[in-house]
Formats: C-alpha cells, sequence, structure tokens
C-alpha cells in the first residue's frame, strides 16, 4: 500500500521551502536590484511590496490590502500604488529574477547549477528539486487564490535553481491564499489574525507590530477576542482560542495538500530529503530574521 501523503509533511514542505523564497525579502542582492529600480531601501517594506505585489499588476492599495490581509491598510497605502510610479509591475519581476539569482549564487555558490562547483547545490540534487517542485506548483489549482494565481501565470525560468525559487513561491502563495480562507471561516479579521497567532506564543507582540498597527487597534482587537473567550485579558489564548487556531492551521494544511499529490507522498518525501542542504544554507546566511510573524522556527 503506497504511503500516505500527510498534512505533516505537507507543513513541513512549506518550512522547507519558506525560508528558500523568502530570501528576496532580505537578501543584499535584492536590495541592489530594488535600489536601481529606485526604491528607497533603508529598510525592506518600499521593495517588499513591490517585489511580492508585482505579480499581480499595477493595482491599487485595497487589492494588496485584501491580498496580502494581514498589513495595516494605511501602511499598505504608504507603498501602493506608489510602488508603480517607481517602476511599472514588468520592471520589478525583471528585477525580482534578477536579485533572486545573485542571491542564490551568493548563498549557494558562483555555479549553483553546475556539478562540478564544490561550493553549490549539486546540480542533480538542485534539478531534481526543482522539477519535483515545480510538478507540485504546475499541479497546484488557483481558483480563489490570487497570489499564487498571478505567480503561476508567469512565465518559468530556465535555470533550475531559479525554478526551485519560483515553485517555492508559487506553493507558499498557494499556501497563503488558502490560509486567508481559513481566516475567514473562523471569523477573524487581520489584526484579530496576528493578535490570536501571538496569543498561542506563535512570536512575540513585537514582531506582529512589523504589520503597522497601532497599540489601540491591538488592544481592540485582542477586546474582541476576549468578548468571544478566545483570549484573556492579557493577551494569553484560552483553550477556546488555542482550538479555534489549531483549527486554522489544520484547515490550512489540509487547503495546501491538493498540489502535494501530484507527485505523492514518495516524492515529497525525496523532495524534503533535497530540500534539507538548501534550507541549512539559507538559514546558516544569516539573511532571516530568528523570528517571524508566520511562527516558522518559534520554540
Amino acid at each position: 500500500m503506497p504511503e500516505e501523503l500527510t498534512h505533516q509533511r505537507v507543513r513541513q514542505l512549506w518550512h522547507l521551502l519558506e525560508p528558500l523564497h523568502a530570501v528576496l525579502y532580505y537578501a543584499p542582492e535584492a536590495f541592489d536590484e530594488a535600489a536601481a529600480l529606485g526604491y528607497p531601501t533603508e529598510d525592506r517594506w518600499p521593495s517588499y511590496f513591490a517585489w511580492r505585489a508585482a505579480p499581480l499588476g499595477p493595482v491599487g492599495e485595497a487589492v494588496v490590502t485584501a491580498a496580502f490581509y494581514s498589513f495595516n491598510p494605511a501602511m499598505t497605502g504608504r507603498y501602493v500604488p506608489a510602488a508603480w510610479d517607481v517602476a511599472a509591475p514588468a520592471k520589478v519581476l525583471a528585477a525580482r529574477e534578477r536579485a533572486v539569482d545573485r542571491a542564490y549564487r551568493s548563498i549557494f555558490g558562483d555555479n549553483p547549477d553546475d556539478p562540478d562547483d564544490p561550493a553549490g547545490l549539486g546540480a542533480p540534487a538542485l534539478a531534481e528539486a526543482a522539477a519535483l517542485a515545480r510538478r507540485a506548483a504546475e499541479a497546484a489549482r488557483t481558483a480563489g487564490r490570487p497570489l499564487a494565481a498571478a505567480n503561476a501565470a508567469l512565465p518559468w525560468p530556465g535555470p533550475p535553481h531559479l525554478q526551485l525559487w519560483h515553485a517555492a513561491t508559487v506553493l507558499r502563495e498557494h499556501r497563503g491564499d488558502g490560509h486567508l480562507a481559513a481566516l475567514l471561516a473562523a471569523d477573524l479579521d487581520a489584526v484579530e489574525s496576528l493578535v490570536s497567532f501571538a496569543a498561542v506564543g506563535a512570536a512575540d507582540e513585537e514582531t506582529f507590530a512589523s504589520r503597522g498597527w497601532s497599540g489601540a487597534e491591538w488592544a481592540a482587537a485582542r477586546s474582541r477576542l476576549a468578548a468571544r473567550g478566545l483570549v484573556t485579558e492579557d493577551g494569553t489564548a484560552t483553550d477556546a482560542g488555542r482550538e479555534l487556531r489549531a483549527e486554522v492551521e489544520r484547515r490550512t494544511d489540509e487547503l495546501a495538500t491538493a498540489p502535494w499529490r501530484a507527485i505523492g507522498a514518495d516524492g515529497a518525501e525525496r523532495l524534503a530529503e533535497l530540500l534539507g542542504g538548501p534550507w541549512l544554507k539559507v538559514l546558516g546566511s544569516g539573511l532571516l530574521p530568528a523570528e517571524n510573524t508566520l511562527g516558522i522556527g518559534k520554540g
């Protein structure tokens, strides 16, 4: 009997792929490319909103706020649609690919697809990982998933290391779009989603402050959750609050599973093996923060 593709495996693959995607938002090479386009680089947000929203086209604040969900609309409005006055989405997407290419070469070696480069990933393993991830990404159904659909509609890059990044991006946005559906089903609005996640210890409240919500807005959301019996007055999750968040994460895993059926349990296990080395290299680069709003790595 074939091994079953479990939600635990699906979550593990997300944990392994997410850092490979996220280098775009932190790598110095990405900031170089953003600066060349004309974006301020004193912090990561001008380029973050441009990089992530560009697949959607020259959309406005309302669309990006809806798609990103957890950001305060006032924060989104500082960067969109002004991002497209700096550079059109097509130029942003071209620079995004250059940024990832340069960042990956810095992390994995000058020739990451070359089997003879001792500093690289090992081209056969990288090509295999890229092929497996691409099969899953191409199987992703994107109806009702705007960020996944927008990225899936982009042409596939040629080099295997860039195919791996693109697949990771489609799959993480597919999962993220499904996560928003799970939050909506749980009746958690944007700031409540963060307050309830902090309440179960996913990350410190200071980490979630990056989403732009004021202290008063955070406190109001906490009061609303307390009225539902989901958190205590000090913001700690109640049993009911923990159960609700567990259901959100379970539903998110469930909604993220379908693409992985294209490679099956054996393919998923093999991909997890192949991603271990790249995952360690990215974490070892020191580019990514130790704590994040996704709850990965906490504890």
